[in-house]
């Protein structure tokens, strides 16, 4: 199999997987906030799309990856009502840290499909990770803004966006490498996502910033 029908089949794969898992990450967010039907249908969304819909407008990709695929709209609603649903039957109270793990396979998934398109396009490796970085990551800053959230991505001093950028980077150098492509996306996002799980097990934090002054 050549690489272009691999890549038209397995990219969207990802992004729908990436799609759902940003979701889940967005329907517990607003459950925690006790957000109303419309609440938790638009900070799924927001979630879901958010990042892929800034990477479309900056790679001028017309249409957005979620008009092309619409039927991901019917899953994001099927997904709120379902969770809803279950959520009131089972009493069950969603915590940040269920958020979280959704939250960091999302991130690897999108991470190398956002890193993966940037490359189609022709773009350098730097501006192409970048891209990646923003696709896994402004989602969730959108999510957590409109729940009155200081973004995970910038409060959490554990690795993040760090974890997306050397996600995009193992993409890049696969493909430089000659891996087949289909590898090197699957390699990218294990490599993101490992690093998001394993900063969240071992609770990991990166050097704060400190100005020397007491607080």
């Amino acid at each position: 199999m050549s690489d272009a029908p691999l890549l038209s089949w397995l990219v969207p794969v990802i992004e729908g997987s990436a799609t759902l898992a940003f979701a889940l990450s967005g329907l517990l967010q607003a459950a925690r906030k006790r957000l109303d039907a419309v609440g938790v249908c638009l900070v799924a969304g927001l979630a879901a799309f958010g990042g892929g819909t800034l990477r479309d407008v900056l790679l001028d990709r017309r249409p957005f990856f979620w008009v092309v695929h619409a039927e991901w709209l019917w899953a994001l609603l099927v997904l709120s009502a379902g969770a809803m649903a279950f959520l009131r039957a089972r009493h069950f109270a969603p915590t940040e840290k269920a958020m979280q793990w959704p939250d960091a396979l999302g991130l690897g998934l999108f991470s190398a499909s956002g890193t993966q398109l940037a490359l189609a396009h022709g773009l350098p490796g730097i501006v192409a990770v970048l891209m990646g970085v923003i696709t896994a990551t402004f989602g969730g800053v959108l999510r957590d803004i409109v729940c009155n959230e200081i973004p995970t991505a910038l409060r959490d001093h554990r690795p993040y966006a760090i974890c997306a950028f050397a996600g995009g980077w193992v993409l890049v150098a696969a493909q430089y490498a000659g891996m087949p492509p289909g590898w090197g996306l699957i390699l990218a996002a294990f490599t993101a996502t490992g690093l998001r799980i394993a900063a969240l097990v071992t609770d990991y934090t990166l050097p704060r910033w400190s100005s020397g002054a007491q607080d």
